[in-house]
């Protein structure tokens, strides 16, 4: 089986979310100069993060905030409290080697309120995984909850801006003076993600009922792990700053809102798959991005087009629908996002795993099985490179009705080949991707 755990490249840019929005960006902002599209944000590691605000109200703004935090408890000289750092598997659906792995991590519990956040956890990923294609992809996903346990219970800024608590990971409202922006020592955080067995993408779970967020795409963890994304537990619409904040760290999309007064965007083609410089007529008639999506109708609302503004520009950018998951929070990823979603999990993820590791001699006397996670997806198996028709969209074969033939002790190679069928990924490239092998010895 190939190594699909690819590092991810940090995005332009880092979204705060403060608050539910449906609508677009007001021109009543006036935010600070965003970094140019498609350039990574440094300083994950050297004492800052650059990140994006969404007010109540509407406006917008930008601040760079500080990696660490004030509000972190000091270590006892007791040692840390009784069940700190606990991994509960929230969702077990295979090896860490075949699924993208979430780390869900809370802070402002405290020892007595573990399984508060457990169920606050369990309650946010339901939320995630209800907008697609996380629901038709859920089984590529592993979850660990890590209960780190706080002494003191809520978090710094909640309800006001008086109120201070030390906690676990040092989570704080009004972080740069922004109220809703939910901020947290990122060391903290690698602390308690690596006692999951293994950190793709983490979640850390606030334990405050407050709107608020804040997504850290510019993290660049030792672990391995795309990014952090902060959320309030106790709130109902705060999964929606964990999907749209995916969207930049396993997608890789930009930002398709733009800011007014930013002026006309003047680089270089942007790498992301949903913001250019193209018309529709110049995306059809060049083959670039997403033509192929051009005038179906896409989930988002709407038909799939060139939308002037978008990468924090008002013009010299497009984006493909008027007003996706990517522009406003409640809504939908359009054809070309959801298409880089999908290509996003199986950066991490496999379409094809089995419990029997592909190092594993085998005989006639074996029974083998294999795992498909993404629904419809069609298997074929080969021996010694030919097909066994009898075989297909068989997940669990006995090896005994294996046509071997040739001298005693002659090594054949029984291969399963897993192909996504999806036609939500239609670039080629991308649907490269969507076929594993797995491939085992068997021995006469």
């Amino acid at each position: 089986m190939r190594h699909r755990r690819l590092a991810t490249t940090a995005l332009a840019g880092v979204t705060a979310l403060a608050a539910l929005c449906s609508w677009a960006v007001p021109a009543t902002a006036a935010p600070a100069t965003p970094p140019a599209t498609g350039a990574p944000v440094t300083g994950a590691r050297t004492g800052a993060h650059q990140v994006e605000a969404f007010a109540e109200d509407g406006s917008i703004s930008r601040a760079r905030v500080p990696a660490a935090s004030p509000f972190v408890a000091p270590q006892s000289l007791a040692g840390p409290p009784a069940g700190d750092g606990t991994v509960t598997p929230l969702v077990s659906n295979g090896s860490t080697d075949s699924k993208l792995d979430v780390v869900v991590i809370g802070d402002g519990y405290t020892a007595a309120e573990q399984q508060k956040f457990l169920a606050d956890a369990a309650t946010k990923w339901q939320e995630i995984t209800g907008v697609e294609p996380y629901t038709t992809y859920r089984s590529l996903f592993n979850v660990w909850a890590v209960q780190a346990v706080s002494t003191e219970s809520g978090i710094t800024g909640d309800p006001d801006r008086a109120t201070v608590r030390q906690t676990a990971l040092g989570s704080y409202f009004w972080c740069e003076d922004v109220e809703r922006l939910l901020c947290v020592d990122t060391a903290a955080v690698d602390r308690y993600a690596a006692k999951a067995p293994k950190a793709d993408l983490v979640l850390v779970v606030a334990n405050s009922a407050k709107y608020g967020g804040a997504g850290y795409n510019d993290v660049v963890s030792p672990l391995g792990y795309s990014g952090i994304a902060t959320v309030s537990g106790g709130n109902d619409r705060s999964g929606q700053v964990a999907v749209h904040e995916t969207g930049h760290s396993l997608g890789l999309l930009a930002d398709e809102y733009s800011y007014e007064g930013q002026g006309s965007y003047e680089g270089d083609e942007p790498t992301e798959a949903n913001i250019t410089t193209l018309t529709a007529d110049q995306l059809r008639r060049t083959r670039a991005k997403w033509y192929r999506w051009l005038g179906r109708t896409s989930p988002d609302g709407g038909t799939v087009g060139a939308y002037e503004g978008g990468g924090y520009y008002p013009t010299g950018l497009y984006r493909p629908t008027d007003n996706s998951i990517m522009r406003s929070l409640g809504r939908e990823f359009n054809l070309p996002g959801r298409e880089a979603m999908i290509a996003g999990f199986y950066r991490y993820a496999t379409t094809l795993s089995s419990p029997t590791p592909t190092t594993t001699p085998l005989t006639p006397a074996d029974r083998l099985a294999v795992e498909l996670p993404a629904p419809g997806t069609r298997l074929r198996w080969y021996l010694d490179g030919f097909e066994l028709i009898t075989w297909r969209d068989r997940t669990a074969v006995t090896l005994a009705d294996l046509p071997l033939f040739g001298p005693k002790g002659l090594r054949h190679r029984l291969s399963a080949v897993a192909t996504d069928p999806t036609t939500a990924v239609i670039d080629p490239k991308l649907r490269a991707t969507l076929t594993d092998t797995l491939s085992w010895g068997v021995h006469r």
